[in-house]
């Protein structure tokens, strides 16, 4: 059964997937265009870390960037030999659940053009394509999605 629970990224199973995570983004994208954060930047007091775990595995993690107004999404990454597990909508859930606890209207998020797997993920729950936001350029290898908390 997956369980999502706060969580640290200085956990060695959480900075063991955020280092895969990084690594597939620096194969995959310029480095001008990923906009990842570090472990050390997960630690901030505005952002919210959450670990999914399968009996007692840690198997994904997800952050909450709180912003004026909206959250962002954050590394939001599963271990690729447990996908297709219910773990990204099990994170998924738990984020809207925190945005909403902290009163946000809207998620926002931005990722890579060719994680297609991570898109429909995103689609499932709701988002849907939108502009570039915040600090956010138009880039080739950006999409950027948003979505409205009822």
């Amino acid at each position: 059964m997956i369980t999502v629970s706060p969580g640290d990224p200085r956990d060695p199973a959480a900075t063991a997937l955020l280092a895969q995570s990084h690594a597939l983004m620096q194969s995959l994208f310029p480095a001008e265009d990923n906009h990842y954060l570090e472990v050390s930047d997960l630690c901030a007091p505005d952002i919210r870390f959450f670990v999914a775990r399968d009996d007692g595995k840690t198997i994904g993690c997800a952050a909450l960037a709180l912003r004026e107004g909206y959250g962002e999404l954050k590394s939001m990454f599963v271990d690729p030999s447990n996908r297709g597990s219910g773990a990204a909508d099990a994170l998924m859930h738990r984020l809207e659940q925190e945005a909403r606890a902290q009163g946000l209207t809207d998620l926002k998020l931005e990722t890579g053009n060719t994680l297609h797997a991570a898109h429909r993920v995103y689609t499932r729950h709701g988002f849907t394509p939108c502009g570039p936001f915040a600090q956010y350029e138009a880039n080739a290898s950006s999409l950027f999605m948003a979505k409205r908390l009822a």
